[in-house]
């Protein structure tokens, strides 16, 4: 029996293309392209994790009472467990994203009890914009498998990312356990969205923190604070991100040189190129381009 989920109603009148269904006896997996705009609301028939792959968009959710909004970029990852009403959702741009669909009992009860866990708080808070490098990489697992046919050892490793998947959850996002932030960033989106277009048209060039704070007209001082504020990470170190994520497509779509991908992405050098893209992703750019290329 296939995991019922509700990203065919919720995201349907605002998906461009659908690709890599997976579907399996109690997980369920989606490679959606979402259009700006809003998507139909409902109540949440299982726990979806969504995952940005690319793309940057602020996002708004409603549900159960609580509002989300939030700056997403790739990386960034959001929850909207079972039975949550969710009455709003939208985003601004289009974006790329992976929905992990879980069963409504994330962990069987027999096995609660094992590990004395409270059943009654193995619940899902409904929470966004979150930056978790190991929730990330729990997905990107699920993602590597879920894109071809299933073998036997798939299935076997992908039980195993469930499991993953389900405790870390329920160790960091149970409802006891996590709680939005106090603070919303300061800084307003079409300041914002000035200063991510210019990184986007330059990423390749010298880019300083002057120049991001003079397209903000904010003192740099300011705009650094903001800036953090906003993304969750200092502007050098987003400027070094998505050099390291246009890195990424030119390794998996064509065969340049390591060198030549490092001058046109703005690092300089190969040797400066490797360090960050495996301080990035835990992969060298070989390594990488291996595991992308057939």
């Amino acid at each position: 029996m296939i995991l019922k989920a509700h990203g065919d109603r919720k995201y349907q009148s605002t998906t461009s293309r659908l690709v890599n269904v997976a579907g399996f006896s109690n997980l369920r997996v989606e490679h959606r392209f979402l259009d700006a705009g809003f998507q139909e609301p409902g109540v949440c028939v299982s726990n979806e994790v969504a995952f940005v792959l690319s793309g940057r968009a602020f996002a708004v959710q409603e549900g159960n009472g609580q509002t989300r909004r939030n700056f997403i970029q790739p990386g960034i990852a959001c929850i909207c467990p079972e039975g949550t009403n969710e009455t709003t959702s939208g985003i601004t741009s289009a974006i790329e994203c992976l929905h992990i669909f879980l069963p409504p009992t994330l962990v069987q009860q027999s096995a609660l009890e094992d590990y004395d866990i409270d059943p009654a708080k193995a619940e899902l808070a409904y929470s966004g914009g979150l930056r978790d490098a190991m929730l990330h990489q729990i997905a990107m697992n699920i993602h590597s498998v879920a894109g071809r046919d299933v073998e036997q050892t798939d299935q076997l490793f992908l039980d195993g990312m469930q499991a993953a998947l389900a405790a870390h959850l329920l160790r960091n996002y149970s409802i006891d356990r996590w709680s939005p932030p106090t603070k919303a960033p300061n800084i307003d989106a079409k300041r914002l969205e000035r200063v991510l277009d210019f990184i986007e048209a330059r990423f390749a060039e010298n880019i300083t923190l002057r120049d991001l704070a003079a397209e903000a007209h904010l003192s740099d001082f300011h705009f650094l604070r903001l800036f953090r504020e906003a993304t969750g990470l200092p502007p050098h170190r987003y400027v070094t991100y998505r050099r390291v994520q246009e890195a990424q497509r030119r390794l998996a779509l064509n065969h340049s040189s390591l060198a030549n991908i490092a001058l046109e992405t703005g690092f300089g050098s190969q040797g400066n190129f490797i360090r960050a893209f495996r301080n990035a992703t835990g992969l060298t750019p070989g390594q990488y381009r291996a595991l992308r290329q057939p």
